[in-house]
């Protein structure tokens, strides 16, 4: 039987392990779809686990655990790849521990820190496969970032039977110390939004003899505010997140075409695929008023469904980790995030629950918004996620 006291002593007999990971896959810092040193480093960490593996995508790994006796099949997931950020030598009180080998990328979201978590908690479950009963699927997903690597995952863990998938996300809006597992909706959908009005160009001192694209696309702004307002169901928050309306570059020509860019978050599958009829429908039907027409973009669609955790399991966890958690760490409730991930497809094969972790500890450094140059992960909080990787693990062997 797992217990917490050997949760406790083996996630503090990895302490070093985890860290030194961390900081090893840091240095890394290697975009999606080319984590090759990082891929490599797993697979050597896997064999030294004595696990069977086999390979999700370019990149990433599947190691499985098989107790050979019945019970849950339990997915871990982690995420390995960094992002084209150039990281700062300094986080916010000082110098970071570590800094990438490469000067244009950095692991700015904290993905080298859920490798690490799991490749602690592996090495965990592996030694105590005595205690443990079903089968336990250590992912490692390669390309979250542009979502290159879940289609290969979720096939290859659907052919599997997976029962149910835990991970863990670090978080620079919670504190270090504390844990959310909270049920429902976390992490935002996403749906791209991208539009080619095309009108007809001409001199600009006849805007009557040519088809004006630019007044044409800042009419769609302005009428979509208007539809949010009125069409988007109270209660259901969907932002219009538009960061780009191009048109034209000389004072003096009107262009052909006008172009417009952004994305749209949502916390509600429903509402975010209504947000997006509604954008172009209103597209569509303010282009047939100024004689123009309307292109959309392939990413003009929801591209990512909201994480939501399930709410048995979010419930299990949150009532289990008190009893295991050591003294200075609690389970907190937070906001949902407004960010988007992967980890929301897992839901379309089995219940899911992913942890949010807080990093936030100013005396450290960490608290940079993600996706920044000052961005850090306060080591300290590494041994909370693997104990409470284990402790899901060990709650399903009941």
């Amino acid at each position: 039987m797992l217990t917490n006291e050997i949760i406790r002593l083996q996630a503090e007999a990895q302490q070093d392990y985890v860290i030194e990971s961390r900081r090893t896959i840091h240095r890394f810092a290697e975009v999606s779809g080319k984590e090759f040193k990082t891929s490599a480093f797993i697979e050597e960490e896997i064999k030294k686990a004595g696990l069977p593996y086999e390979k999700a995508g370019d990149t990433g790994w599947i190691a499985i655990l098989d107790t050979g006796k019945p019970g849950s099949r339990i997915a871990l997931r982690a995420d390995i790849d960094a992002l084209l950020v150039p990281e700062e030598p300094n986080n916010l009180a000082g110098p970071r521990v570590v800094v990438s080998d490469d000067p244009h990328t950095s692991h700015a979201c904290g993905h080298d820190a859920h490798t690490a978590m799991l490749l602690g908690a592996m090495r965990v479950l592996a030694e105590q496969r005595d205690n443990l009963a079903g089968v336990i699927y250590f992912c490692f997903e390669e390309g979250e970032e542009d979502g290159r690597g879940i289609l290969a995952m979720l096939n290859q863990l659907s052919a599997h039977g997976v029962d149910v998938c835990w991970g863990i996300h670090v978080y620079a809006g919670l504190e270090s110390g504390k844990i959310c597992v909270s049920a429902g909706p976390r992490m935002a959908g996403a749906a791209g939004v991208g539009i080619k009005v095309i009108g007809r160009g001409g001199h600009g001192s006849r805007p009557d003899m040519s088809v004006n694209p630019v007044f044409c696309a800042a009419s769609i702004l302005t009428n979509t505010a208007t539809a949010w307002v009125n069409q988007i169901t109270a209660g259901r928050t969907v932002t219009l997140g538009v960061t780009s309306i191009q048109g034209g570059e000389a004072p003096n020509v009107i262009p052909d075409t006008a172009d417009i860019l952004g994305s749209l978050r949502f916390f509600n599958d429903e509402e975010g695929e209504k947000a997006v009829r509604i954008f172009k429908n209103v597209a569509e039907h303010t282009a047939a008023m100024n004689n123009c027409q309307v292109q959309f973009d392939d990413r003009f669609c929801v591209l990512c469904a909201p994480v939501i955790n399930d709410e048995y399991y979010s419930n299990l966890i949150s009532a289990a980790l008190p009893e295991v958690l050591l003294e200075n760490v609690t389970v907190s409730s937070c906001e949902p995030w407004y960010a988007s991930e992967s980890f929301s497809c897992y839901r379309r094969i089995c219940p899911s629950v992913l942890a949010h972790l807080g990093i936030n500890n100013p005396s450290y450094g960490s608290g940079a918004a993600h996706h920044n140059g000052f961005f850090d992960v306060d080591e300290g909080v590494l041994s909370t996620g693997v104990i409470a990787t284990l402790k899901f693990v060990a709650m399903l062997q009941k």
